[in-house]
Order: structure tokens, then C-alpha cells, then sequence
């Protein structure tokens, strides 16, 4: 079965700029809407498109205009802006308000490809993200949903070092809530009012990840058109969270550790020196320890980051906020879904809380919102959940004690090597079916070629690229 096409949305008032980019981006694959103002794009835009590209400038509703709404209503989508030479201060301004990032005209066409590859990576990763805008009253704080013990203990790291210029890193499994506890660190900060710049580098080729965190001068490289500043510049006064450090290239990691350290760079093909004032936080779902031991990663770098180690639990081990959650997502499906989704029974809420959940909060919602898609009465019984999940029924003590050290110990046990059997089985299976070819098989797995081909190693999988 064929993945249908990346949908893009464009909008300009000038017709020409309009054909051209709907042409070269249907060269690619892409299916393009187009719209000739900020309007005609707000009544045409929904949740299914994967980008947007707009002019700065346009009658009735502006590109600033537009990408405010954007941001607010579909903040999954990355917005690109397109703007004139003398407007780059405007455009800078968009992204530090959420855009993903600028073109000017007249833009070089290998550059306009690269920004919209990007883009694209990063709207697969946002949509794999964990969302929660707001958790009801009393369920928990800095709008992540919860009160149990592990949850306090992060609440508690939160309040010490919001406020505070210290290097912050988030670890936890995938699905855990990264991004909010880096939204939480940068909203309570004195920095508020600043930006906060958001980088995935997993989702940033190697041969870019330099320009991108730090800049580019004009002639720097084929299709550097124009001088363009890089994430720590827009950071300014702000915070610059960088999402799944790990993945940055080991050559890299000497210039990131100089600009954590000095507050001070140089963009890829410039001479002057740059000094900016960013708070950084950093997040992780790999053990950067282990990589520092394993060579994949500089330990200097890793110590550096670490100053601050903030641990997110696994939903495992937090099992009694997930009433808290379950009502929560529902709340959420209801709005967006049109569906009546009035709650759980006593059975379906037993068998979500005996559930190892190794996707975390992002696979309960996934459950959640497939569940209530399909569920033929307004409360979801546990035949209306999947079978992995009703066999697991009874199979945690739900009442015994939080002190109960041995029988947690061994349920890690358990879900963590579980966890490693599927990850390995899921990886031979993406191999076989790509010949062994692991850009393909990490496309297929939607995860970075650095990390399958280190998961390769952890798993003692060969690399027939190598």
C-alpha cells in the first residue's frame, strides 16, 4: 500500500511566486495547496496538511498574522516564511514567535528543498510527540497530568530550577513528556518573555546541523544566497532546547561544547565572533553515559549538559496517574473527534493500569483515540481495547505498597527486556524487508540512521552498509 503525499499549503499574493514553488514542489511528490492570502489559507488549512509555506506580506491577513493562528490552533505544523531581503529582521522576529524558518527571495531552489525536508522530518517527529495543552485542575502542574510521587519529584526539580540560568537534561523513554518539561523550565524562568527555539536533531541531516545551530554567512557554501543566523542567535535572551541531543554528529560536539561554555561562536564561513545570551536545556531518551564509555559521545560535552539531570518516569511506574490521564485524552478526543467519550469501566481502567506501556503516554493516546474512533457505546469497555492489553489484566498487584522494592525491580525487569525483544524483532523484520539496507529500514522504522545503527550494535545486528 503507497503512503499517500506529503501535503503542503502555500500562500502568496503574487501569482507567479505561487506557480512556481506549486511546480517544483509537485516535481517532488508533494501534493500543494495554494491560497493568495492569510484568509483563503485560515479557511483552507486543517491537521492532515504537513507544512506551510506563506509570504510575510500579504492584503487582508498578513504572514505574522497567520502563523499566530497556526501556532495556537495546529502547532504540529511547521510554518516557513518567505520574505523579501529587507524584511530578514521581520522574519527573524516569525521564527522567535514560532516559525519554523525563513527563505528570501530570490530564493536558490536546492536551498528551498533543504527547509522543506526539514520541515517535513520535524512535522513526523511533532506528530509523535506527547501533547497535553493544559492539565484539568488539580491533576497535576506546568500542564503535565499527574500527582503521584514520581511526578512530584519532577515537579520539585522544576520549581528549584526554572527560574535559574543552569543547563538542564531532560532524560526519559520516548513518549514521556520532554517538550512540556522544557516548555515548563522556559515558561517559569525569567526568560518567559524571550523565545523559546525548539531544535530535534534527529530530525537534521549531519552535513546541517552546524548552519542550523549556528548560522551561515553569505557564500558560506552552494545556495548560501544570503547571510542567515542560526538557532543560538534566535535564542537570545532566551532558551534554545535541544531535542534528541544524542544524535549529534561526534564532530560537532567540540563547537557545541564551546558555545555552551562561552556563549560565543562563529557562523559556518565567518570570521567575527558572536556572543549571545541562551539558557540551554537539552533532552534525551538514550543512556548518554553509556554513548560517553562507547566513544559516540565527548564526555567533557555530556558534563557539561548534565549540570542539571531531570529524570522523567516511565508511565510503568507511575500507574496510578493514568485515571488522571485516560480522562484527560478523552476530554481532548472529545473536542477533536466529535465523539462521546464519557469514560471507562472498572475492567477497561484495570486493564490500562496492568499494561506494561512501553510507548508511554504516546501510545496510551494513540490507544485512546483508535478506541474511541471505533468503540459503539459512549463508555469504553475492555473488549473495546486492544487484546495486548485486556491479557494484561490482574497481572500487576495494582494495591500493594510503593516500598515494595523486589517486585518493582523485576516488573522493570520484565517490561525492559520485553521492550528490547520487540525493538530487535521490529528492526530484523525492517532489514530483511529493505535488503539490509539501513537508510531504507530506518525510513521505514521512522527513527534517524544513527540511532538503528546503533541500536544495530546494542543488538548485535550486522551493517551491511558499513
Amino acid at each position: 500500500m503507497s503512503k499517500s503525499p506529503k501535503r503542503i499549503l502555500v500562500a502568496d499574493d503574487e501569482t507567479n511566486l505561487r506557480r512556481v514553488l506549486s511546480a517544483m514542489l509537485k516535481r517532488h511528490g508533494y501534493e500543494v495547496v495554494t491560497a493568495e492570502d492569510g484568509e483563503e489559507a485560515l479557511q483552507k488549512i486543517d491537521e492532515e496538511f504537513n507544512a506551510v509555506i506563506t509570504d510575510l506580506r500579504m492584503p487582508k491577513l498578513d504572514g505574522m498574522e497567520l502563523l499566530s493562528r497556526i501556532v495556537a490552533e495546529y502547532p504540529q505544523i511547521p510554518v516557513i516564511m518567505v520574505t523579501a531581503h529587507g524584511s530578514v529582521d521581520n522574519a527573524v522576529t516569525a521564527v522567535k514567535l514560532g516559525a519554523f524558518d525563513y527563505i528570501e527571495k530570490p530564493f536558490e531552489q536546492e536551498h528551498i528543498e533543504q527547509v522543506i525536508g526539514k520541515a517535513l522530518r520535524t512535522n513526523e517527529l511533532r506528530l509523535s510527540e506527547v501533547r497535553h495543552p493544559g492539565a484539568p485542575k488539580g491533576q497535576g502542574r506546568y500542564g503535565l497530568v499527574g500527582t503521584s510521587a514520581p511526578m512530584q519529584s519532577v515537579f520539585a526539580v522544576i520549581d528549584k530550577v526554572a527560574d535559574t540560568p543552569s543547563t538542564v537534561l531532560i532524560s526519559g523513554e520516548s513518549g514521556t513528556g520532554k517538550e512540556l518539561v522544557a516548555r515548563a523550565l522556559h515558561d517559569n524562568s525569567g526568560r518567559a518573555k524571550g523565545p523559546l527555539i525548539k531544535v530535534n536533531c534527529a530530525a537534521i541531516p549531519d552535513t546541517l546541523i552546524e548552519s542550523e545551530l549556528f548560522g551561515f554567512e553569505k557564500g558560506a557554501f552552494t545556495g548560501a544566497v544570503h547571510s542567515k543566523p542560526g538557532r543560538f542567535e534566535l535564542a537570545d535572551k532566551g532558551t534554545l532546547f535541544l531535542d534528541e541531543i544524542g544524535e549529534i554528529p561526534v564532530e560537532m560536539q567540540v563547537k557545541l561544547l564551546r558555545a555552551l561554555q562561552e556563549n560565543e561562536f562563529e557562523r559556518v564561513g565567518g570570521i567575527r565572533t558572536l556572543k549571545v545570551d541562551v539558557r540551554v536545556v537539552a533532552a534525551t531518551n538514550r543512556d548518554l553515559l553509556k554513548d560517553t564509555e562507547q566513544g559516540r559521545f565527548r564526555e567533557d560535552l555530556y558534563y557539561r549538559l548534565n549540570v542539571v539531570p531531570l529524570q522523567l518516569p516511565p508511565l510503568r511506574d507511575r500507574r496510578e496517574d493514568i485515571p488522571a490521564l485516560v480522562a484527560h485524552v478523552l476530554t481532548k478526543f472529545r473536542m477533536r473527534l466529535n465523539k462521546i467519550a464519557e469514560g471507562v469501566t472498572g475492567e477497561a481502567m484495570e486493564g490500562l493500569q496492568s499494561y506494561a506501556w512501553p510507548g508511554n503516554i504516546r501510545e496510551l493516546e494513540n490507544v485512546l483515540e483508535r478506541t474511541v474512533l471505533f468503540a459503539e457505546k459512549p463508555t469504553i469497555g475492555i473488549d473495546d481495547l486492544p487484546e495486548a492489553i485486556r491479557d494484561s489484566r490482574g497481572s500487576v498487584d495494582l494495591s500493594r505498597s510503593e516500598g515494595d522494592e523486589q517486585s518493582e525491580t523485576s516488573l522493570k525487569d520484565a517490561v525492559r527486556a520485553e521492550t528490547e525483544r520487540v525493538e530487535r524483532s521490529l528492526i530484523a523484520q525492517a532489514l530483511s524487508d529493505t535488503n539490509g539496507n539501513v537508510t531504507h529500514a530506518a525510513k521505514k522504522l521512522k527513527i534517524s540512521r544513527k540511532s538503528l545503527q546503533n541500536k544495530m550494535k546494542e543488538f548485535g545486528l550486522r551493517d551491511e552498509e558499513a
